[in-house]
């Protein structure tokens, strides 16, 4: 049985426009959506220079991608811990920080790649 609700076209606009308002909740509301946003805008042109074949260029560009991904996830949980409550509790503190070490594992597979590629173009 199909679920109940919008289909079709009316289904792909309306998503859309829960994700631009998802967008917008997150450069609002978190610097460092804000910060890697800013950083994936900076670096991208710099990948095309620096990716050697289209696949390079894709993998720098996908690892910049991926840490916005995972800030966006982060943040989601950190919204729904905050509504569930404030008062300090071990579940809520494992989940924040678990999205925080999600982050970093990001950033640093961004390093990682950005470094091997670019130590593979000057060498």
């Amino acid at each position: 049985m199909a679920k109940p609700g919008n289909q079709g076209l009316t289904r792909v606009i309306k998503a859309a426009g829960y994700s631009a308002k998802g967008f917008k909740a997150a450069w609002k509301y978190e610097s460092a959506f804000r910060q890697e946003v800013v950083l994936t805008c900076a670096l991208t042109p710099f990948a095309f220079w620096l990716g050697r074949s289209p696949v390079e260029v894709a993998l720098l560009v996908a690892t910049l991608l991926g840490v916005v991904i995972v800030e966006l996830l982060n943040s989601a949980v950190e919204a729904v811990v905050d509504r569930v409550g404030d008062e300090p509790h071990t579940l809520s503190g494992r989940a924040k920080d678990l999205g925080s070490a999600a982050v970093f594992v990001a950033l640093c597979l961004t390093v990682i790649v950005w470094g091997a590629v670019l130590f593979d173009r000057l060498s």
